[in-house]
């Protein structure tokens, strides 16, 4: 029980930073959007779900011309290892931002579109070797992480309303665990399902 609050509470610290920042960066997106033509910015909720982990965020999105993108992600991850790390068992969380760039096969930003998109998270893992073992080790560590990706998606506009939009998309890159503060802990091939509901303006 004791395990599972700790995470719980270390959930709540991130979710309220992510949240933070999230709030300071709002001013900077209505000042945008007050000066941009109509479907020049777009926001919404990115979900990504990956074999040990979910991802989820809010996605800010700039348009440049008519085929091409830059955005920002604020989000936070809930991570659960299992044995495909360095230890028998890694559980944790993190709290992080993408920056990315899409290309638009379509003009206005619709249909197909291919990314790049580079992670930088602030995960900390609680690690248990030979779990429910006389030689039962634990530990904790931090870890930032980069994560670069190449991202292919499909935005499509909701009963030809050209605000709100679903845009599912699949990812594939690598985890490089950049600096540890403990023991070592998984890292490699990522790939990732994702789904964005957002609203142009």
């Amino acid at each position: 029980m004791g395990f599972h609050m700790k995470l719980l509470n270390r959930s709540n610290v991130r979710l309220a930073v992510a949240t933070g920042l999230m709030l300071q960066i709002w001013p900077w997106v209505c000042a945008n959007a007050a000066t941009s033509i109509n479907g020049q910015m777009q926001i919404g909720f990115e979900q990504q779900v990956y074999p040990t982990g979910i991802i989820p965020g809010v996605r800010f999105e700039r348009n440049i011309g008519q085929r091409q993108a830059i955005h920002l992600r604020l989000g936070v991850q809930e991570i659960d290892h299992e044995d495909f790390g360095v230890h028998d068992d890694e559980v944790g969380d993190g709290s992080g931002f993408t920056l990315g760039y899409s290309w638009y096969r379509n003009p206005g930003h619709r249909g197909l579109s291919i990314g790049f998109r580079t992670d930088v998270w602030f995960n900390t893992l609680d690690w248990v070797d030979n779990p429910g073992q006389a030689n039962e080790v634990s530990g904790t560590t931090d870890v930032t992480v980069l994560q670069p990706t190449v991202e292919l998606a499909y935005r499509y506009f909701l009963s030809g309303n050209r605000n709100y939009f679903l845009a599912p998309s699949l990812a594939a890159g690598f985890e490089i665990n950049v600096d540890t503060d403990g023991e070592d802990v998984g890292e490699g091939f990522i790939f990732l399902g994702g789904l964005v509901l957002g609203f142009a303006f």
